[in-house]
Order: structure tokens, then C-alpha cells, then sequence
């Protein structure tokens, strides 16, 4: 009783201090809830009570019971700084721009990029330079060339990476060679291995093609023998992936996944904490979802219904979300479609209050051009349902990143192994296509391996696109049937067409890492 007291009058005495009056019934639960904490851990959360406070601008000092009730249960629901967030969406116009220092061998971030949607041309080459430097750093130190530190003739490293200039400035016949570079069409017809040092001609006429998808302007490591100003290439292989952890190291602590947060919340304990405690929350994917299709909306009912007294982290919606074109009446039809969801949505109250409803569009969704990365449906559109149903709606862009404590899931709404099949060079004779494209888009850094003229990119905002580190979920939303992969520890995850599948989607379960099927059954079974 009397270590009660005592708390009470430490209590009184800080909100005092502070310009607050508190009320017996509040000093009292205030000091309940502080009398088994130690000193410090009490300054602390007093201290975090009072900040919370003085951020909700009350009407008076006079501080009420239910307002401690609501503070307290803020402060020390999560334990949390003040930068970490437990879900963040972050819009692919706010990733963090990365520049490699040759010197350091670290990566930091550049805090002079400004977004210009059409910036000078100088940037066409820049995003592809940068692309270079990344995954080059990365090759040349890998297991297969970096060189050993005391190296004798017997050990000494079989594979040298080089670099084409060195090439270019040879007048004899270079045997095994390995050169990573872009590999491009300068000449109709004819293919180029450039890097920023300049170009080689290339004789493919007798390549063994590795494992992996091959495109125009993607990046490639070309092993054979140089020859007369000609490459001839006896092997085609994708550059090494590598695993988040052995990345790490040349990041620090540097947030490389965008928000608020100037440290990686990768690391943060508070929050694996709360994500391994929240044992059932999940994030469920859906793709394809037309709102206009009367057995679409029946059956997102059954969904909402089934999710109502459990409701998941987020419903992740993804485009296209009108089943056909509509012309010139497109935008109003969307909007219609929309307000639609928001009254069916609406009298689910455990769903609207505890879910998050993100919306990623597709390429026939109003009003953007086929350009990645592609912003959010204009709030003209969306106002209505967002004057509805408040923040639990959210529209943002494609591709945009989902940070849920710990976990880093990148999503983009792409016909990506249509794509990507019908511009390779080489279709393989062997495998799965998934595992293809899976060790393709990791290889490669980016979700988009393809010439600009089969998919434009935003020069200067290519960085949305990037895969590097890598992160713990890749959701890459294509018509192409279901899939789930593992590779390097991340997980690529093709949820499928909603209607066209049966009306199966992705369910990722972030405590234990794992990507479920499910399915809305039928009402007649």
C-alpha cells in the first residue's frame, strides 16, 4: 500500500510538471499499473504517457480516467520507439534511392534524389548502371571469384571476372573468359554483351544455356573465348543470387525497405515479438478481383463473412478490378464498383475496425499509363469508399512494399511468365517455369528483366522495382496458374486469377512464414 502511494505521488508530481491535473480515479489506475516496474522502466513509460498526451491536443489539463486508459493502452500495447511501426504501406514513389560506395564496399543511401517523373535522358543509362554495379559487386564476391587472401599458384582462383574494355584491348585470342554484362541488340538481330566499359559482339551459335529465363537487357555472365572483336559464348548463366544474410553486412543498419523508420526494423526485438505472439494473423492475396461481377462480389461476401469474428492483418486486393474495358466510362464504373464494396463491407464491424484493405492496381485500372512503377487509383475515384470505411482502406501503387513487424513483402500486379517467355532468346527444354522465373527476378535484382521497349520503366524510379536485399516475400500477382516458391529464403508467391481459379487465393501466415492455399467453396457443396 504504501509503495502505491508512493508511485501515485511520483506520478502526480511528473504530470504537474507538465501542465496536467490529474483526477484521483486516474492518478490511481496510473499508478497500478506502474508499482511493479522498476524505477527506471517507470520513468520511462511515464515519461512515453505524458508525450502521448501532449500529442492529443485535449481541450483541458484536466486529465480523466478513460484518458489514461487510452494512453496507457497505446504506450504499452507493443512497447514500440516511436519509428517502429507495426504495418506500413509504403508507395513505390517513396523507396529509399541506394548508392554503392566502390571504396567502403557499403551501400548508403542518397539524400539528394528528388522524384521527376521525366527527368534528363542521362538517367535511361543511369538505372542500368546502377543495376550493373549491384549485381557486380555481388558476383565478384562470390565463392567462385573472389580471390583468397593468401592464394598460392596451386589455389590460386580458376575464374576471373572481366571486364569488356580489357577485351576490347586484346589483339589475340583470349581463352576462358567470363564477362558479366547486359545483354542487348545494338544491331538488329545481332546480340551484345555492353557493361559500362563498352561492347562485345556475341556468337551464340554454340551456347549451352543454363537454368533461368534469358531476355533482352537483362544481365548475364557469358563464358566461352574472345576472338577477332568476337565474343563466342560456350555458356550463358544468370548472375549469383545471395541470400538477405550475406547482404546484410554491406547495408549497417540502414532502412533499405522504405517508410519512416531510419533503422532496419529487421532487427527490431519489439517487434518480432509482437509478430511471433500474433500466432493467427495473416495477410490473404487476392488477384483479379472484378467488383463488377455479381459471382465475384457473392463470393467476397463468403469471404468477409468467414473472416469477420477472426480478421486478418490485411486483404490485399490486386487488379484488374472491372472484368472488361468500359471506354470512356471506365473511371465512373470503377467508382460505382467501389462504393458497392464499401456497402457490403460496411456492416462487418470486427473486419472494417481490426483489417487493412489495400488495393494494388492492374494495368487496365484508370487512369496511369503502362509504365512502371504505376501510382494509386486517383483519389477522385476512391474518395467515396475512403469517406466510408476510413483508414482501414488504402490505395496505393504498383509495386508497392508491405512492411508487417519484421517481415518485408514486395507485391506487384504483372503478367510477368507471359512476358518474360515470349521475349527469352532461349526457352528451356527442361524444368518448371516457376522455378525460372523465380531464379531469374532474384538473380537479376529487379521485377522487371525486360527491354523498355516490352516494358517502359520511370528512369529515375526504377529503384521500386529493385530485389536487393532480398526480401522475405515476393507476391507477383499474374494470370498464370498458382505457385509458391522457395529460393535463398524468400518466398515467390503467384496467388493466380481470383474467378479464373475457382476462386482460390494466397493466405501468408508471417509467425510461422508460411504460404497457404485456400479456397471459397461453393454454396451447393
Amino acid at each position: 500500500m504504501a509503495e502505491l502511494q508512493k508511485t501515485r505521488s511520483e506520478v502526480n508530481n511528473a504530470f504537474k510538471l507538465s501542465g496536467f491535473t490529474m483526477r484521483r480515479e486516474a492518478s490511481i489506475f496510473v499508478a497500478e499499473q506502474l508499482v511493479a516496474l522498476s524505477q527506471q522502466e517507470r520513468k520511462k513509460m511515464i515519461d512515453k504517457l505524458i508525450a502521448h498526451l501532449l500529442h492529443q491536443c485535449l481541450s483541458q489539463p484536466v486529465l480523466e480516467k478513460q484518458h489514461l486508459e487510452v494512453a496507457y493502452r497505446e504506450c504499452s500495447s507493443s512497447g514500440l520507439e516511436e519509428t517502429e511501426t507495426v504495418l506500413n504501406i509504403i508507395d513505390a514513389f517513396n523507396i529509399p534511392k541506394l548508392i554503392y560506395d566502390n571504396e567502403r564496399k557499403r551501400f548508403s543511401k542518397d539524400v539528394n534524389a528528388v522524384n521527376h517523373l521525366y527527368p534528363e535522358p542521362k538517367w535511361k543509362a543511369q538505372f542500368l548502371i546502377d543495376r550493373y554495379t549491384i549485381i557486380w559487386q555481388r558476383t565478384i564476391r562470390n565463392k567462385l571469384f573472389a580471390k583468397e587472401i593468401l592464394s598460392t599458384m596451386e589455389s590460386e582462383n580458376q575464374f576471373q571476372l572481366r571486364k569488356i574494355e580489357v577485351l576490347q584491348s586484346s589483339s589475340s585470342r583470349v581463352d576462358d573468359v567470363i564477362v558479366l554484362g547486359l545483354l542487348t541488340q545494338l544491331t538488329e538481330g545481332k546480340f551484345y554483351l555492353e557493361d559500362p566499359t563498352g561492347s562485345v559482339l556475341l556468337d551464340m551459335t554454340q551456347t549451352r544455356y543454363h537454368s533461368g529465363l534469358f531476355t533482352e537487357s537483362s544481365f548475364v555472365l557469358a563464358e566461352g573465348y574472345f576472338d577477332d572483336k568476337v565474343l563466342h559464348v560456350m555458356g550463358l548463366v544468370l548472375p549469383p543470387s545471395e541470400s538477405r544474410a550475406a547482404s546484410l553486412p554491406f547495408f549497417g543498419n540502414l532502412n533499405t525497405f522504405g517508410g519512416k523508420s531510419k533503422s532496419l526494423l529487421k532487427n527490431s526485438q519489439n517487434l518480432l515479438k509482437i509478430e511471433q505472439e500474433n500466432e493467427d494473423g495473416m495477410i490473404i492475396f487476392l488477384s483479379d478481383v472484378w467488383f463488377d461481377n455479381l459471382k465475384v462480389i457473392s463470393k467476397l461476401k463468403t469471404l468477409f463473412s468467414g473472416y469477420n469474428d477472426f480478421p486478418p492483418i490485411a486483404i490485399v486486393f490486386l487488379g484488374e478490378f472491372l472484368s472488361c474495358p468500359y471506354g470512356y466510362e471506365h473511371s465512373t464504373q470503377l467508382k460505382a464498383a467501389l462504393n458497392n464494396l464499401s456497402d457490403i463491407l460496411y456492416p462487418f464491424t470486427k473486419l472494417r475496425d481490426a483489417c487493412k484493405f489495400i488495393f494494388v492496381p492492374g494495368r487496365g485500372d484508370p487512369v496511369a499509363p503502362n509504365i512502371l512503377p504505376r501510382p494509386a487509383i486517383p483519389n477522385s475515384i476512391t474518395k467515396d469508399i475512403r469517406d466510408k470505411l476510413g483508414d482501414s482502406v488504402i490505395f496505393t501503387s504498383n509495386p508497392c512494399r508491405i512492411q508487417y513487424c519484421t517481415q518485408e513483402i514486395v507485391v506487384i500486379r504483372q503478367d510477368l511468365v507471359t512476358k518474360m517467355c515470349r521475349n527469352s532468346i532461349h526457352f528451356p527444354e527442361t524444368g518448371d517455369i516457376p522455378d525460372h522465373l523465380t531464379k531469374t527476378l532474384l538473380s537479376q535484382c529487379t521485377l522487371s528483366p525486360l527491354s523498355l521497349g516490352v516494358q517502359p520503366v520511370y528512369w529515375k524510379n526504377a529503384e521500386a522495382l529493385n530485389l536487393y536485399p532480398m526480401p522475405d516475400v515476393v507476391v507477383v500477382s499474374d494470370h498464370f496458374q498458382p505457385y509458391t516458391r522457395m529460393y535463398q529464403n524468400c518466398q515467390v508467391v503467384n496467388p493466380g486469377s481470383f474467378p479464373r481459379t475457382e476462386y482460390s487465393f494466397k493466405v501468408y501466415i508471417p509467425a510461422t512464414r508460411m504460404v497457404e492455399d485456400s479456397q471459397i467453396p461453393n454454396e451447393d457443396t
